[in-house]
């Protein structure tokens, strides 16, 4: 990420952060099965929706082997990516980042749908509608909504393989693997420059500066670190600077959260998971306020040691 924007973007920042994470563990919660682990005495994950009467399946993994299998997902996931870079059309981004917006904003919008009629087709519904409008008629409002709406979806996939020890050396080798690929191969900085020439961004996204937001066009705006992204036209002459942040800084520290959050639910002190993200949002904002201007950052070490220190609050309060 880039650090060094305005103080009240930095607000806006940190506000759609908080608002991604606590979204997201309301997601999570409604994924646990409280009744069938009360009777079983032990973790019982709720099942997902179901897509043509098949039911999602979650990974079958153990805790132990959870930060592994975790760690080849993202390997591999950003090997096929590179590849997709090197040999694919702009298109063929829209299509991987439109299915998988729809897979994660479907299984986020069922936790708000349950107690509706056709609750699965309620919630495809929206998923498959806020999924166009942010791929093919972008826009930062869209963008933002669906950012924190979806990652509660992803997360309530992944939470029940992962534990607290797991999500602690999952961090640790995650923040090892940025820092890699932001200051050495550099090839993290690649792929978010390939996601704004296809029009599209995995994060939040804040434009600012003179923009007209009801513009019919859109233009290529500056990033300081010199990547360029589509916002709306600007009202005046004048470089359109953005505040963004990634993904997968939204959604590691909320599947640590979540963890907290699977770990002390069945002892009715569920509600410690919610001390995590303001721990991780402050070392957002110190990253933000003391790193240096028009320089690419690793996010995650500094979002994981978020993630530690406010751990260690939860444990204080346990």
């Amino acid at each position: 990420m880039v650090v060094k924007h305005r103080l009240d973007i930095l607000v806006w920042i940190m506000v759609l952060f908080l608002a991604a994470q606590y979204v997201g563990l309301f997601v999570v919660n409604s994924y646990i099965d409280y009744g069938a682990s009360a009777e079983q005495d032990t973790f019982v994950a709720g099942n997902l929706p179901s897509i043509a009467g098949s039911p999602i399946e979650r990974p079958q993994v153990e805790a132990v082997w959870s930060p592994l299998f975790l760690m080849g997902g993202i390997l591999l996931g950003t090997i096929i990516l590179l590849l997709v870079l090197k040999f694919a059309k702009p298109i063929v981004w829209k299509g991987w980042f439109f299915l998988a917006s729809v897979l994660c904003l479907y299984i986020s919008m069922f936790a708000f749908t349950k107690s509706f009629a056709y609750a699965e087709w309620t919630a495809f519904g929206f998923a498959l509608v806020l999924s166009v409008w942010k791929i093919w008629k972008p826009n930062p409002i869209i963008q933002n909504v669906c950012e924190v709406l979806m990652y509660g979806g992803l997360v309530a996939v992944l939470f029940s393989i992962v534990n607290i020890p797991a999500m602690i050396i999952l961090l640790i080798l995650v923040s090892i693997y940025d820092a890699y690929a932001v200051w050495k191969s550099k090839h993290m900085i690649v792929l978010a420059q390939s996601q704004t020439k296809a029009g599209i961004f995995a994060g939040l996204m804040i434009p600012y500066g003179k923009v007209n937001m009801h513009a019919s066009k859109t233009v290529s705006a500056k990033v300081s670190s010199g990547k360029t992204i589509k916002v709306p036209q600007p009202s005046k002459k004048g470089e359109v600077k953005i505040a963004i942040l990634g993904g997968g800084d939204i959604a590691f520290p909320l599947l640590f959260a979540a963890a907290v959050l699977k770990t002390y639910a069945l002892t009715g002190q569920g509600w410690l998971a919610l001390v995590i993200p303001p721990f991780v949002a402050l070392a957002l904002l110190g990253l933000q306020l003391y790193g240096k201007k028009d320089t690419f950052y690793p996010a995650m070490p500094f979002l994981s040691a978020g993630c530690f220190v406010g751990l260690a609050v939860v444990w204080l309060l346990h």
